[in-house]
């Protein structure tokens, strides 16, 4: 590994090091799309995001994997992460939490037939007794 100063950019929820043609980290562009590709956006996605071609995009994908020897989405991006290129900005919020700062959960929401099994759950499968919905 070369070292070669890197630079830290964020993009799509992911904090990415990037570096200069020939060196160890990827382009701002290669960092931007697996990125994207980790956030679970579509390649026509990122494009849009980013303002260039759908094309752009699925080759600077290809070269990712190929640089990366990954066979897919998923293997670059587990691979990317292993060498530090990319990393989630929800684990740099718990780590900052961890010093003292505050870090805000976002709270689930349970949907009508998630609550409609709870329910049905709750009461053994025989049906909601009134008492048990007052109450």
């Amino acid at each position: 590994m070369e070292h070669t100063p890197h630079q830290t950019i964020e993009f799509a929820g992911f904090r990415c090091r990037v570096g200069g043609r020939g060196s160890s980290w990827p382009t701002a562009k290669q960092a931007m799309v697996l990125a994207g590709l980790a956030a679970g956006m579509t390649q026509k996605e990122i494009a849009r995001e980013r303002r260039i071609s759908p094309a752009t995009v699925k080759s600077t994908a290809e070269a990712i994997y190929y640089r990366l020897n990954a066979a897919r989405a998923a293997d670059a991006i587990v691979k990317g992460m292993r060498r530090g290129w990319i990393a989630p900005l929800a684990i740099l919020l718990m780590v900052a939490d961890l010093h003292g700062q505050a870090l805000r959960a976002r709270t689930q929401v349970r949907t009508r037939q998630q609550t409609t099994i709870t329910v049905r759950a709750s009461s053994g499968g025989r049906g909601p007794d009134l008492g048990e919905l007052i109450a």
